[in-house]
């Protein structure tokens, strides 16, 4: 007991004596903001707050309080006092300035867009804003426009060194809500970060202002060193940083033999490290290219672990992923979901084959060189993703101790040629087949091996598929997606009514022809919605649904406002079949669209499940680098295939009986009335109120 007192009063001295050098504020987080934005924005480290709130390590949520020292707030106050001391006084066009207080929320470009100003301009007029940026009850000197910016006698900063901001994805987030957040539209979040135009991982680093380091997209180095035989490029020829974390009890020694660097190297990118290495810390360093074996023929031992532990296996270790099926229904749509966690009757070995179109004769002829190609062709980009994420269901395979064989052929595609023909002799034999990537290419395949009955799936083709029988389309076709949208709102006896665009002839026809109970909204004379008549086809005490598709800002304005209105009645959710750009753009205000639920059908979806983020984890170690669409789907696809082969039946009988689901994707294939087989595997989303994507019950 002695010893528990003693041990309690060194902490309160300590903490007592802490508190006593540096002053403390309390400050509550916000929606969707990092450890790493708040200790920014305090100018202390993720360790300084990490020591006062321990609990923090786990993860932070909105409105709860942090406590924050603030040793250098005094010293950055009188900073800020001498800046506005001397405050030049522009002198404008009109001879009249405009003196602009800063209000919450601003930014400078929503300033700069009120006044019609360009960035330059502002900060010239305000040069204390290169170092203190936009600060609520700023006064700022709006200079006319057209009038020259006032000559500066302080030497003008390198471009480098601009401040940066930059966000870290959360769990939920969307493109959407974080554009929201930082004022800006969804269109120039993608153009500052081109990475994320198809997919926005968990854990990526978005550049919201300035040229923050970040993680570069790295997977086809990776396949690229894997299928040469050759190591993998040295963080020596890097050009790209990457932010990592120090773990509990690394030191300079252990990062240095990680990163290849010396303890001054470290230092030198990382000031703060001058200090010590401290547990918490965010590091600057080289981005690492880690190859994985390189497999042509892989052999996974046949030794079949006891069913206690193969669940623990599946949960922890198989690349992350908790694997899951769902036992077929009479109507498909309600199937349990149970584990897969068992081999069922899984003792003969099966063999997959994957047909990827690397086109090596094609790299290895090119004069300009790999990386010039790699760097270039966007397809055999997508290609080498596809082939990372199809490595770690082969990883994830071995794990398991399938009973499986693995080949990997290049099958040399375009979109009229590959050379599968000649590689029959080595596919007759398969149990499925995963590629050729063009449908033209995966239906000529499937035909040629037809008669052997072997299962060929096609990844990624969105096309409608020629009747044939031993093909399996993975990705599912329009109409389905749209169709999956309608028996959902019918599920949930909504009323349906369409707000359609004049121009969008082919959803008109669509609707009329499929989706019977549907009412249109009348349009007026000039094309306009009629207002008073969709609130008119709305029904109280029942849910309606508004498919609203059209591009034309006006009318999406119109319907959005009536639907706000129509609140006090009713309920009411707005629906969209498709992406629709013009929803991207300020001029339509997300906060209505989360009020009104947008709701949309998706192929694939938004996951926060600790196996989703274990395995997006796993990845990140193994190739340095988040995954992409396509490096999921690779993962997804693969290990779906070779799941469904060790459940002691065929692929063709797994397909008719389970829905299964993967990282992102479902598959939930059923024979068409013509031949062969599609998948209908849709996934409903809607934004929530904390502006977070969820997927529809």
């Amino acid at each position: 007991m002695k010893y528990y007192l003693t041990l309690l009063s060194l902490v309160f001295f300590m903490t007592s004596n802490a508190f006593s050098q540096e002053k403390v504020v309390k400050y509550k987080v916000s929606s969707g903001e990092t450890i790493n934005q708040i200790a920014q924005k305090f100018k202390v480290t993720p360790y300084d707050i990490y020591q006062l709130n321990p609990d923090a390590r786990t993860g932070i949520s909105p409105n709860s309080v942090l406590l924050i020292p603030t040793k250098n707030a005094d010293a950055k106050k009188e900073e800020t006092k001498k800046e506005e001391a001397v405050k030049p006084k522009t002198v404008v066009a009109s001879g009249k300035e405009i003196i602009h207080e800063v209000q919450p929320k601003e930014t400078f470009y929503s300033i700069e867009k009120k006044y019609g100003i360009s960035d330059e301009a502002l900060k010239a007029a305000n040069p204390f804003l290169e170092k203190t940026g936009v600060q609520i009850g700023q006064k700022l000197v709006i200079p006319a426009k057209g009038s020259a910016p006032k000559a500066s006698s302080k030497p003008v900063k390198e471009k480098g060194a601009e401040k940066y901001v930059y966000h870290d994805v959360q769990p939920k987030e969307t493109k959407f809500g974080i554009a929201k957040q930082y004022d800006m539209s969804v269109a120039e979040l993608e153009k500052r970060n081109p990475d994320i135009v198809a997919n926005l991982p968990v854990g990526y680093r978005l550049t919201i202002k300035g040229t923050a380091p970040k993680t570069e997209n790295i997977p086809s180095e990776v396949a690229k060193a894997a299928e040469s035989k050759k190591p993998a490029e040295t963080s020596k020829k890097a050009v790209s940083y990457m932010d990592y974390q120090v773990k509990p009890k690394e030191t300079f020694y252990s990062l240095g033999r990680v990163f290849h660097l010396s303890q001054d190297e470290l230092v030198a990118l990382n000031p703060s490290l001058s200090e010590g290495v401290k547990e918490g810390m965010v590091l600057k360093v080289p981005t690492g290219y880690v190859a994985p074996a390189p497999i042509i023929a892989a052999q996974v031992p046949t030794e079949k672990p006891a069913d206690s532990s193969v669940s623990k296996s599946v949960e922890t270790t198989a690349g992350g992923i908790k694997i899951v099926d769902k036992v077929k229904s009479t109507d498909n749509s309600n199937a349990e979901i149970v584990e897969l966690s068992k081999k069922r009757g899984a003792n003969e070995r099966k063999k997959v084959v994957l047909l990827l179109p690397f086109n090596m004769s094609k790299i290895q002829s090119d004069t300009t060189g790999t990386g010039n190609r790699i760097k270039n062709d966007k397809f055999l980009n997508m290609t080498l993703d596809f082939y990372a994420g199809a490595m770690m269901a082969i990883d994830s395979a071995k794990t398991l101790k399938l009973p499986i064989d693995v080949a990997i052929y290049d099958s040399q595609e375009t979109k009229t040629t590959s050379n599968v023909s000649g590689l029959i002799s080595k596919l007759q034999d398969a149990d499925a087949i995963v590629g050729p990537f063009y449908q033209n290419n995966a239906e000529a395949t499937a035909n040629t091996l037809r008669m052997y009955n072997v299962p060929v799936i096609s990844p990624l083709s969105k096309d409608i598929a020629n009747p044939i029988e031993n093909l399996y389309q993975s990705i599912p076709a329009n109409d389905v997606i749209r169709n999956t949208m309608f028996d959902y709102m019918r599920s949930k006896n909504g009323n349906i009514v369409a707000v359609v665009d004049k121009k969008k002839e082919s959803v008109i026809n669509y609707i009329k022809q499929n989706q019977r109970g549907v009412t249109f909204a009348s349009l007026t004379e000039t094309g306009g919605l009629d207002v008073a008549n969709l609130k008119s086809l709305l029904i109280p005490n029942r849910m309606n649904y508004v498919v609203m598709e059209t591009g034309n800002t006006a009318m999406i304005k119109a319907t959005i406002k009536a639907m706000i209105d129509s609140q006090k009645t009713c309920q009411v959710q707005l629906v969209i079949l498709e992406p629709n750009s013009t929803l991207d753009t300020d001029e339509i205000s997300f906060d209505n669209l989360v009020k009104l639920k947008l709701m949309y059908p998706s192929v694939t979806r938004e996951s926060d499940e600790q196996s989703v983020l274990i395995f997006e984890k796993q990845y990140r170690l193994k190739n340095k680098a988040n995954p992409t669409t396509y490096a999921t789907r690779g993962f997804d696809v693969t290990f779906d295939t070779m799941m469904r082969l060790v459940q002691g039946k065929t692929f063709q009988e797994t397909a008719d009986m389970m829905t299964t689901q993967q990282v992102d994707n479902k598959f939930q294939y059923y024979r068409k009335e013509d031949g062969g087989h599609a998948n209908k595997g849709v996934y409903i989303l809607y934004y929530d109120s904390d502006l977070t994507l969820k997927v529809a019950n």
